[in-house]
């Protein structure tokens, strides 16, 4: 199974922390973050790995080179125009079309054990699984909207639901799709991959979200940034 990482965010709320450096190189308990996310996808055989690039992705490739020293195979997707979470996956579609794969955001970090996300994705016959977890602030995020049985039936309030009460759930930067999610996807610009799936759902197409109480955290802003350092620090999160 191939994996995408997510790298071409500008980092600018962590700014001057990236202003010389890109967010996925921010070293957090000595290495930089998006090497955790390599060590999360080697631990569960997930080796052959495309990452998009803007903002200073030189910087990146430079650092990671071709993935050998961690025995994974890496390549690059430059993007002189940022494309967003829904181009930046279509603009490799010819890598990721050869079956089911994980996306995942460089930005978090997250202790998850992908082998029963993947097992979860394959029982429900899904065509995108997303990561959910419980979050008072959901709405703030981004609320996802689930059934009892784990559909995701709504995107920040979209489209319309009339059925049960949907559970407000947060979405944590990591997904499963099968193929059939790129054609939802435009074929060339900016796009969002919620365009997308609220797409799917308006026809019906298998959208579930996978259930998630362990640690993650979204190194998205300086405080939140110190707080990964100090939850690593004091092993609050057992990482590599």
């Amino acid at each position: 199974m191939k994996a995408m990482v997510l790298a071409a965010g500008l980092g600018s709320r962590l700014r001057p922390l990236t202003d010389d450096l890109p967010k996925p190189l921010l070293p957090i308990d000595g290495r930089p973050l998006i090497e955790h996310t390599l060590l999360l996808l080697r631990k569960y055989g997930l080796t052959d790995v495309v990452i998009n690039l803007h903002y200073q992705g030189e910087k990146i490739m430079r650092a990671l080179g071709d993935g050998s020293r961690w025995g994974m195979k890496i390549l690059y997707s430059e993007e002189p125009r940022i494309l967003g979470t829904g181009g930046g996956i279509k603009k490799v579609e010819a890598f990721l079309s050869d079956g089911p794969f994980l996306v995942i955001n460089s930005d978090i970090l997250i202790e998850i054990n992908l082998d029963k996300l993947i097992d979860f994705h394959r029982r429900q016959k899904a065509s995108a699984t997303l990561v959910l977890r419980e979050d008072p602030e959901a709405d703030r995020w981004g609320a996802v909207g689930m059934d009892a049985a784990n559909r995701i039936r709504q995107f920040l309030g979209r489209p319309d639901w009339t059925g049960e009460r949907l559970a407000k759930r947060m979405f944590a930067g990591v997904h499963m799709m099968d193929p059939r999610v790129l054609s939802y996807i435009p074929g060339q610009g900016f796009s969002s991959i919620i365009d997308a799936y609220v797409e799917m759902i308006r026809k019906k197409d298998r959208l579930f979200g996978f259930p998630f109480k362990d640690y993650w955290i979204d190194i998205g802003t300086p405080d939140r940034y110190q707080k990964a350092q100090e939850d690593l620090k004091q092993r609050r999160a057992a990482f590599f």
